[in-house]
């Protein structure tokens, strides 16, 4: 058995004789039990082109959904690639109506941001 304070900043100080590698045991196993119930919630992506046909926009859109309905961020790339550099304005209006689709799911988190040759748009859950 060992004597330990409890709480030092009382009047009287505290003491309790104890086991107390059964109480540090015991305060280590509430810890753990307290992580086990938090949820991380993981960045996910989505990767999108310019000029992205409908069909794959739509099967993009609904994984995007899917993820955000499981309480994920996701960040919306559009990469460019050769010529289309030139043609910028069409990722940004591609992000535009991304962020419409998800309006009912998602709101935007960050501004479209030009990293290089891709356009980058975070979007976290409601």
């Amino acid at each position: 058995m060992d004597l330990v304070e409890i709480s030092p900043n009382a009047q009287p100080p505290v003491c309790k004789l104890i086991d107390f590698k059964k109480f540090k045991y015991t305060e280590s196993k509430k810890e753990r039990e307290g992580r086990k119930n938090v949820k991380n919630s993981e960045l996910k992506e989505i990767r999108l082109s310019p000029f992205i046909g409908e069909h794959d926009l739509t099967t993009q859109l609904n994984k995007a959904k899917s993820f955000l309905k499981d309480a994920h961020r996701v960040r919306v790339t559009v990469k460019f690639a050769g010529r289309q550099m030139t043609k910028t304005d069409f990722g940004r209006k591609l992000l535009d109506r991304v962020l419409e689709e998800l309006k009912d799911v998602a709101k935007k988190e960050r501004e479209v941001k030009m990293e290089g040759r891709q356009m980058v748009m975070f979007v976290s859950p409601l």
